[in-house]
This record gives C-alpha cells, sequence and structure tokens, in this order.
C-alpha cells in the first residue's frame, strides 16, 4: 500500500496512547496541584473516592480483555488453604520441633495436611496436559497466593502449561507465587469482581481444604448455583473427612435448612485422578462432542 493510500484508512483521530507519550507541559502545569494531565493518566484523580464506580469497572474489564486476547474459554478454579505447605517443608518443620511437643504436634498436622498440596498439584497438571486435545484446552485458575493456591499454578507450570492467578491485596500474606504465567496474572482490589472472575469461564470448581476465605468462595458459589443465579457446574470437595467434620451437611438437611437435593451439588473426591475421572464422566472427555456438551 503506498503512503498516500495508508493516509487515507488510518484511524480519524489520535490513539489515547499517542496523546499520552504527548510532550509533557511547561514547568508551570507540570506540578501536583496542576489539573492539566490528561484524566485517565492522572492516577491521583482515579484513586479519588467519587471514582469507585470506574475502578469497579477496570477491575471487571482488564482480566477479562487480556483472557480474550489469551483465547481462553474454559477454566478449572482451585481453592484452598494459603497454610498448606508442600511436604518436604513440612517434614522440615517436624525435624525442628525436636522435643517441643506442641511444635512437634503442629508440624505432624502440617505433614498429614501436606498430601493437599501434591494431590492439588498432582490435579492442576492431570487438567493442563489432559485437556490439550479438547476444542478448548482448559486453564486453571488460582487465587495466585501460596499454599494450594502455588500448587495449583505449580502443577500447570511444570507440565509446560499456561495457568492464570487472581491475587488480591491484603494487609499481610498475598504475594503472586512464582509458577504463575506471568500476563495471566492479576491484582484485584475488590474481592466482588475477584470472585467473578474465578466463575465466570469455570467449568468446575475444586475445593481442598482452607480456613474463612476458601469457605466463603465455596459457600458463595454453592449459593448462586443454588438459586439459579449461574448454571450449575461439578464442585469437587477433596477429603471427606476433613469436609464432614467440618460442616455437618446432615444437620443442615434434617433442619429443614437446605433441600436433600442440595447435597447434589458437590462430590467428594480422595485424589487428582479420581477428580480427573469424575469431569470426564460428566463432561464426556475423550468421546466425539454432542449435544448439551459444555467445553
Amino acid at each position: 500500500m503506498d503512503a498516500k493510500r495508508k493516509d487515507l484508512v488510518a484511524r480519524n483521530f489520535p490513539s489515547a496512547q499517542e496523546e499520552a507519550n504527548v510532550t509533557t507541559p511547561t514547568a508551570r502545569y507540570d506540578g501536583p496541584e496542576s489539573a492539566y494531565r490528561l484524566a485517565f493518566t492522572d492516577t491521583d484523580f482515579l484513586l479519588r473516592e467519587e471514582l469507585r464506580p470506574v475502578r469497579l469497572q477496570l477491575e471487571l474489564l482488564k482480566p477479562e480483555l487480556i483472557q480474550q486476547e489469551h483465547r481462553i474459554e474454559s477454566t478449572i478454579v482451585i481453592f484452598g488453604s494459603a497454610r498448606i505447605v508442600p511436604p518436604e517443608l513440612a517434614q522440615q518443620r517436624v525435624a525442628e520441633a525436636g522435643n517441643d511437643a506442641a511444635a512437634l504436634r503442629a508440624a505432624q498436622m502440617q505433614l498429614d495436611m501436606s498430601r493437599f498440596y501434591d494431590e492439588a498439584r498432582r490435579f492442576a497438571a492431570l487438567v493442563t496436559q489432559r485437556s490439550q486435545s479438547l476444542p478448548s484446552p482448559i486453564y486453571v485458575v488460582t487465587g495466585g497466593g501460596p499454599g494450594i493456591m502455588e500448587a495449583g499454578n505449580r502443577g500447570a507450570h511444570e507440565t509446560g502449561g499456561k495457568s492464570i492467578g487472581l491475587n488480591i491485596v491484603l494487609p499481610h500474606e498475598q504475594a503472586p507465587n512464582p509458577y504463575i504465567t506471568p500476563e495471566l496474572c492479576f491484582q484485584f482490589h475488590y474481592f466482588g469482581l475477584r470472585k467473578m472472575h474465578f466463575l465466570m469461564r469455570s467449568v468446575a470448581l475444586v475445593c481442598f481444604p482452607g480456613g474463612f476465605g476458601t469457605l466463603d468462595e465455596l459457600f458463595e458459589i454453592m449459593t448462586l448455583i443454588q438459586t439459579g443465579k449461574c448454571r450449575q457446574r461439578p464442585i469437587l470437595l477433596f477429603g471427606r473427612e476433613f469436609w464432614t467434620r467440618l460442616i455437618n451437611f446432615e444437620l443442615l438437611v434434617d433442619t429443614g435448612m437446605i433441600s436433600p437435593s442440595d447435597v447434589d451439588l458437590f462430590h467428594f473426591v480422595e485424589t487428582a485422578d479420581e477428580a480427573w475421572n469424575h469431569l470426564e464422566e460428566q463432561y464426556g472427555f475423550g468421546r466425539p462432542p454432542q449435544d448439551g456438551d459444555l467445553i
């Protein structure tokens, strides 16, 4: 295309990026008190209390647009505690506890729970490897932090796959683990938008033992499915003993707090292979696509 024709089909207006790169103004209008800066490059303006609706929109749009650019259509979300450590670290803590009875008891519990780290890591690897032959590969999504979240991103990373981390700003403990794909590592201010992104592309939700945050995520998802606010999808709970000791599902049914059919919203599993096999059965992975398949 010659230069003249190229000029005719060029965009009519400069892009926002081009305008943002324009030479800064003279010193008189370049100080912190000046209102001269472009609104979308003015951080102080964007952080004003009145701009909260705009920031909510940005937190919805940024991860959405980037995932569209990477053609990510299907995800499996892995929830679980940030405090569950790899078995080798748990073994080290047992050795360090020595004869301190309280420290030894805590370290031995960590060692017992560390098996879930290995299962999360293996499950993420299975998802990443075996979904590559599907029309829409499945990407692992975690909260992006340590513990079970790290194990999920690590399993995908170690098999050469990409994975997503949805971090959130917290006063402590929440830094991205080193296994998230950098271009898919997001940071949130708003819990609500973060939880929305967990669900938007999910074909299944896998929940390992965890504390308040894990329970919050699990119960919000079950509530949305129970009330018909989002479509039903498999919810897998790793570790029947943990979950049934933590939550008395029978009491909820017996007292009429939930319907008997509500306990069908989730399924207990113990191993990564069992979890993947359940998803294969639910979705028909490995056979020709049929009407009604979700992937």
